[in-house]
C-alpha cells in the first residue's frame, strides 16, 4: 500500500472572513492511497483551531504503516483531518475494487440532492446587506457573525434577503451576555438556527439558558465521544468529516446523535468537491446541509459536484466513491 500526499491551493471567488480572520485561498491536502493497482483518494483541510497545520497533518498521514484497514485506522490516528482523508480514500478504493458505490457498501439508501446553505462572509452591515441581496434567490443563507456588534449585520441581511431562511454561525465569537441580548431578536428576524454561539470551553453557560431557536454544536462536537458533554446545551450537532476523522465515524456519529434526540447539520471546511463528496452521503435528510465549499471557490476539481435548484448532488464515480 502506497500513500501519497500533495498540497493543493484553490483560489476563492472573493475574500472570505469569519470572526477569526480572512483568507483568499483554500489550502488542502489531497491523499492518494494505492493498493493492488487501485488508487483511491480523499481530501482534508487542516484547521488551526484544532492545532492542525499542513505539515503536522502530512506527517500524521506519512507515519501510517504500509498495510491497514479502515477499522485499523481508528487505532492509528485520532479524529481529525489526517484520518479523514485516508478513511475517505480507503472507501474510494473499496468502491473501485468492488464496482459498487460507497453508499451501497455502507448499507445506505441511494442518495439524492440536498438543499445547501450558502455562506455570507463577515463584513460591514452595508456589505453584508449587498451580499444578501445578490444571493436572495438561495433557499438558505448562512451568515458569519461573532462580534459584540452583530445586531446591525443581522438586520441588514434580513433586509437584503427578506424571504430567505437564515442560519447564523458565531464561530465561538459571542459571550453569554451577547448571546442572551441577541436571542430574543432571532425569532423576529426569522433565524432558523444558531451555530456555536459560545466558545467550546465556556458553553456550560448555555445550561438553563433560553433557546428561542435551535442551537447547534460545532466546535463542541467532534465525534461520538463529544455527545456526552452536549446534553442540555445544544439541540443540533454539526457533523464535519475533518472533525470526525472520516466518513466512517461521521456515519456513526449521525446515528448516535439521532438516537439521542439531536437534530443533524452536516457542514464543511472551505475545500473542493472532493472534500464534500463523502459528506453528501451523511447529509441525507439533515435538518441543515452546509456543503457550499465549492461555491466559494474560483476553481474546483475535475468532475466537480453538481449544484442546482435541487441542491448539491451526490458525486459521480469519476470524482469519488
Amino acid at each position: 500500500m502506497q500513500i501519497d500526499v500533495t498540497r493543493d491551493v484553490f483560489k476563492l471567488a472573493q475574500v472570505f472572513t469569519i470572526s477569526r480572520g480572512s483568507r483568499t485561498e483554500a489550502q488542502v491536502l489531497t491523499v492518494r492511497v494505492t493498493d493492488g493497482g487501485v488508487t483511491g483518494w480523499g481530501e482534508c483541510v487542516p484547521y488551526a483551531r484544532y492545532g492542525e497545520t499542513l505539515e503536522s497533518v502530512t506527517n500524521e498521514i506519512m507515519s501510517l504503516p504500509d498495510q491497514m484497514t479502515r477499522a485499523a485506522l481508528y487505532d492509528l490516528l485520532p479524529a481529525g483531518a489526517a484520518r479523514n482523508a485516508v478513511d475517505c480514500a480507503l472507501w474510494d478504493i473499496e468502491a473501485k475494487r468492488t464496482g459498487q458505490r460507497v453508499w451501497q457498501l455502507a448499507g445506505l439508501p441511494q442518495p439524492g440532492p440536498e438543499i445547501t446553505a450558502y455562506t455570507l462572509s463577515l463584513d460591514s452591515p452595508e456589505k453584508m446587506q449587498a451580499q444578501a441581496a445578490q444571493n436572495a434567490h438561495r433557499p438558505i443563507l448562512k451568515i458569519k457573525l461573532g462580534t459584540p456588534d452583530d445586531m446591525p449585520r443581522l438586520e441588514a441581511v434580513r433586509i437584503g434577503a427578506p424571504q430567505t431562511q437564515i442560519i447564523i454561525d458565531a464561530n465561538e465569537g459571542w459571550s453569554a451576555e451577547v448571546y442572551a441580548d441577541l436571542a430574543p431578536h432571532l425569532l423576529r428576524l426569522g433565524v432558523a438556527l444558531v451555530e456555536q454561539p459560545l466558545p467550546a470551553g465556556e458553553d456550560d453557560a448555555l445550561l438553563g439558558m433560553e433557546r428561542p431557536v435551535p442551537v447547534c454544536a460545532d466546535e463542541s462536537c467532534h465525534d461520538r465521544a463529544s455527545l456526552g458533554g452536549l446534553r442540555g446545551k445544544y439541540d443540533v450537532v454539526n457533523i464535519k468529516l475533518d472533525k470526525t476523522g472520516g466518513l466512517s465515524e461521521a456515519l456513526a456519529l449521525r446515528d448516535a446523535a439521532l438516537e439521542q434526540g439531536y437534530q443533524m447539520m452536516v457542514g464543511c471546511m472551505v475545500g473542493s468537491s472532493l472534500a464534500m463528496a463523502p459528506a453528501t452521503l451523511v447529509a441525507q435528510g439533515a435538518m441543515v446541509t452546509d456543503l457550499d465549499g465549492p461555491l466559494l471557490l474560483a476553481e474546483d476539481r475535475e468532475n466537480a459536484l453538481t449544484f442546482d435548484a435541487a441542491g448539491v448532488h451526490p458525486p459521480r464515480p469519476e470524482l469519488w466513491g
